[in-house]
């Protein structure tokens, strides 16, 4: 029975994304209303794998679009079929997206890296840098699984390290990192989509939040200064004996320059062709960024002659990871119902009323200092990244706010920055605590909450400078 379901589940799924792509161009009344019904299948074979117990949050959102529907005045049929076709956008993105990591599974590119980049990670400020820099390079193939790869690929450099004052210097690098990848990385599903519900200019959005993503850095390591000076720790004594360990046992240098060649080229190309083609195409972002995936990762394998490797990797993926992928589709479901039903009603006009209002009644404050903690604070009721953007963006989207949409773009992934830093009830915490050990508590609020205050002072000092001069 539970191999049916996972057939089942694995199905829905599949005929979901492939829909999603073939109605973009080729809209269909009658293949839009299939797309809904593999959404509704998706939903109910994940409640039945998971069990309603382990698939309360995104059962919760679909459960109170419904109620929202019942009372509004629209049919409760057509209103349930539209909001299964809400988040088509999201989910085909997030289907798609974990196939980057096949590439990065393909050569050893990272430690090529190491080797190659050796002298400019040889102190602690160096290495702290390039590490919090590259996890965000990483985050653009692999999302929040950057972060255990980046702390192993720490661990194999310090393996000999150990104790708070290591744990903290190698957690809050990667950390970090990732959590600043979050303002401008287009891969990543909650960035993309926040810019396409915003309808603001991705160059801008990106360039924007790189910005803040290179002060942050900066931020970060200087935060990283006091600590190693409070723990009373030379780190970098430590780590320029390990990075001379693993030099020792690194590939010849010709094979070496290669690699790290053939992962420049890799980043820029695909970073490359999304950015350009959204420039060209008038096609919209979530729907390219997949696309462009799909072939990008097929030229790979073409041009290095693995196509057996492509098959065993796809196979794999429609086998075992895909199904992994359900719970978070079923959020991505559940959340579009519940934002479809929210924009049968007058909610949007009671939010706009109610930020006029505040601002009336406190003129020296705009909306823009509030909207960060909105994300922060749903955050530490367990919702992560994804599921709180596409609520607040959701619902931003259908506003019209006297800023500029990059504006509102980059306070709202500041945002969700600092619940990535601070919240113990979502994934990145919980990943990196499974990978060091140490209490979410302390891998988040413990190390971050002075740098993720830091952070937010600095975006919006920024912000409202732009907005005084706007």
């Amino acid at each position: 029975m539970n191999a049916l379901i996972q057939w089942g589940l694995r199905l829905s799924i599949t005929f979901y994304a492939l829909l999603h792509f073939i109605t973009y161009f080729y809209d269909k009344e009658i293949l839009l209303f299939f797309l809904s019904i593999s959404g509704l299948s998706l939903f109910l074979f994940a409640v039945i794998s998971y069990t309603v117990k382990n698939i309360k949050l995104p059962l919760s959102l679909f459960l109170v679009g419904i109620a929202i529907l019942f009372f509004s005045n629209g049919s409760m049929t057509e209103g349930i079929l539209n909001g299964f076709l809400q988040m088509r956008d999201m989910i085909g993105l997030l289907v798609v997206i974990p196939m980057i990591g096949w590439v990065l599974r393909e050569e050893p590119y990272m430690e090529a890296i190491m080797g190659f980049g050796h002298k400019m990670l040889n102190t602690s400020r160096k290495f702290y840098v390039g590490m919090a820099s590259f996890t965000q390079i990483i985050a653009y193939f692999l999302n929040f699984g950057s972060i255990p790869m980046m702390y192993q690929f720490e661990n194999m450099i310090l393996k000999d390290e150990k104790g708070e004052a290591w744990e903290n210097f190698k957690g809050t690098a990667v950390l970090r990192g990732f959590a600043l990848s979050t303002m401008w990385v287009v891969s990543i599903p909650s960035f993309a989509f926040v810019v396409e519900a915003m309808n603001a200019s991705l160059w801008v959005s990106i360039f924007q939040g790189l910005g803040m993503s290179i002060c942050g850095i900066f931020l970060a390591v200087a935060f990283s200064h006091f600590e190693e000076k409070r723990y009373g720790v030379d780190l970098t004594t430590g780590l320029q004996t390990e990075i001379s360990e693993v030099l020792r046992h690194t590939t010849d240098r010709k094979q070496r320059n290669h690699r790290v060649r053939e992962f420049v080229v890799l980043f820029v190309t695909l970073f490359g062709t999304i950015f350009l083609l959204q420039a060209v195409l008038p096609i919209e972002l979530l729907v390219l960024i997949p696309l462009v995936v799909l072939v990008w990762i097929g030229v790979y394998y073409l041009v290095k002659k693995r196509t057996k490797n492509l098959l065993k990797e796809a196979k794999i993926y429609v086998q075992t990871d895909m199904g992994k992928q359900s719970y978070q589709l079923c959020v991505m479901l559940g959340a579009g119902m519940m934002i479809s039903a929210l924009n049968q009603t007058g909610f949007a006009s009671l939010v706009v009323d109610g930020i006029y209002a505040l601002q009336e009644s406190l003129p020296f404050i705009n909306v823009l200092y509030f909207l960060p903690f909105m994300v922060i604070i749903l955050a530490f009721f367990g919702l992560g990244p994804l599921t709180v953007m596409v609520l607040v963006g959701g619902i931003l989207g259908s506003l019209s706010l006297p800023y500029p949409p990059e504006l509102i773009v980059l306070v709202v992934t500041s945002g969700s920055a600092i619940s990535i830093l601070l919240s113990p009830m979502i994934m990145p915490v919980i990943v990196l605590s499974g990978n060091n050990g140490l209490s979410l508590f302390t891998n988040g609020v413990k190390f971050n909450w002075k740098y993720a205050a830091m952070l937010y002072v600095v975006v919006q000092v920024y912000v409202q400078g732009v907005v005084g001069v706007w």
